[in-house]
């Protein structure tokens, strides 16, 4: 299982040129829909192709924990992260715009693969494979369509999604507008929903695979982005019915070099490996030069900010590393941070791979875990309620628990503000450097900006409008007066 290989086969679905460039085509010199596909491999290829942009890659990888993923420069936004030049200033200080194509490019380089995905799940509607084959084969899609449109929704607003009518044409130039957000919160529920009526449960599903768990985590997420709180609640539940998941005892070791292929705490990771196929290139990322075995490239930092609202004996920020002497022989730390340490620790997460022969690891990416279920359960049961139970608080200090702490008592945090902002804590605590996810929760309680100035003071350029990203030039050219930029960036 560990060396899942989600790899793009013989077909090949590419953005046609000289069409409009919302609308991805089969190129039909490689592929007859009317022949393919005839046969279960077929559809796989079909579903790996769908995987594929969502690896961990540099080059093409949405989830890479490079500058060029989506966990680097959301993090970035918040205290988790903060950097001093490229994506990492842009995100630390909000000033990103619509000229910087490092941040305009994650719709730019992704957004054409829902496009693919509707193709691929028309070709298996219309083919002549087993049906049990058909359904498992679309409920794979769909969740890899979900989860790519709910991370560019998240990022950016609505989207534009091209309907199949116009995809089956592409030689036919119909510039297109965005969903509205409530056609875009549609398209993407009930393609989870789907998802999880016919994908496998998590005990028949093989590692790096969507199961009926990460279809449902999708909706929680969906639902909290949309403050849908009983709709959150649902979907714990009935994750929760399932009997399977549970949190696991050792928290660090969740990142250890022994992928944790077997581990009921981890919804849905992305295998790694030191071929490239899909890697986790985070040590090259965070560790300075001069760290002891093997550095990196330390390009980016945690805050101190961060580090110190740890409670001290809090497992969780064991590997923010707030010391280390150098390769040089010097100690750094807060107090002597050289170039490496001035804004915080460093944001390893991941085990120390000293096997790794290059800028790579096999630490494998896990995206979502069974704890993000208690924690979303708890703050949507309060939020419903417009105050905490002590539901809520058990389900908070399940997790708290796992950490090493002591539990919160309702008393502490009776009022609904006082709840949010501690679960606010909770969850960056516990997420921080996975998928990015820490951001949206912050914009959920109306907190981005306020953390950001707390954060960065008077250098900070955060604003309103800064909850989402602009989308590039380009597209709004392109989009011949249909395609609208996010408001209040000129």
């Amino acid at each position: 299982m560990k060396n899942l290989k989600l790899f793009l086969i013989g077909l090949t679905i590419v953005l046609s040129n000289g069409c409009s460039p919302e609308l991805e085509s089969v190129n039909y010199d490689e592929i007859n829909p009317a022949i393919f596909p005839q046969s279960e491999d077929d559809v796989q290829a079909l579903v790996a192709a769908a995987y594929y942009p969502l690896r961990g890659a540099w080059w093409d990888g949405f989830h890479t924990t490079s500058e060029r993923g989506v966990m680097f420069i959301n993090d970035a936004t918040t205290e988790i992260l903060m950097g001093d030049y490229g994506v990492q200033l842009y995100a630390t200080y909000h000033s990103y715009e619509p000229i910087h194509e490092s941040v305009t490019r994650f719709y730019d380089d992704f957004y054409n693969k829902i496009s693919a995905n509707t193709l691929s799940i028309d070709l298996i509607e219309n083919s002549s494979v087993n049906d049990n084959v058909k359904k498992l084969g679309i409920a794979e899609i769909k969740c890899a369509r979900a989860l790519l449109s709910y991370e560019l929704f998240d990022m950016y607003g609505p989207l534009v999604v091209a309907p199949l009518e116009l995809l089956q044409n592409p030689l036919e130039e119909v510039p297109l507008a965005r969903l509205t957000n409530d056609e875009m919160v549609s398209f993407i529920e009930q393609d989870l929903l789907d998802a999880a009526e016919d994908l496998l449960p998590p005990s028949e599903t093989n590692y790096g695979r969507f199961s009926q768990g990460m279809a449902r985590m999708l909706l929680i997420r969906l639902y909290l982005h949309q403050k849908r709180w009983a709709d959150v609640e649902e979907q714990a539940n009935l994750i929760m019915e399932m009997n399977y998941y549970e949190l696991e005892d050792d928290y660090v070791g969740l990142w250890d070099v022994q992928a944790p292929v077997d581990s009921k705490e981890v919804m849905w990771a992305i295998p790694a490996d030191y071929a490239g196929t899909s890697e986790n290139q985070w040590q090259l990322m965070v560790l300075p030069s001069n760290y002891p075995d093997k550095g990196g490239w330390g390009t980016i930092q945690s805050s101190w900010k961060f580090y110190d609202s740890f409670e001290a004996n809090d497992i969780r920020k064991t590997n923010l590393i707030a010391e280390y002497v150098g390769t040089d022989g010097v100690t750094y730390n807060r107090n002597n941070p050289g170039t490496n340490m001035q804004y915080g620790p460093i944001p390893l997460k991941i085990a120390e791979d000293v096997a790794r022969t290059t800028g790579i690891t096999t630490v494998d990416i896990i995206v979502y875990r069974y704890a993000d279920v208690l924690l979303s359960k708890a703050e949507a049961i309060a939020n419903k309620l417009g105050a905490p139970t002590q539901e809520a608080i058990d389900l908070v200090n399940i997790v708290r628990e796992r950490a090493g702490l002591d539990d919160i008592l309702l008393t502490d945090y009776a009022d609904i503000d006082s709840f949010n902002t501690m679960i606010l804590l909770e969850r960056s605590h516990e997420y921080w450097c996975e998928n990015g996810q820490y951001r949206s929760d912050l914009i959920r309680h109306g907190k981005f900006s306020e953390y950001n100035l707390e954060l960065t003071g008077s250098a900070s350029e955060t604003a309103s409008h800064k909850v989402v990203y602009p989308f590039s030039l380009e597209r709004i050219s392109e989009g011949k007066g249909e395609f609208l930029q996010n408001p209040d960036y000129n």
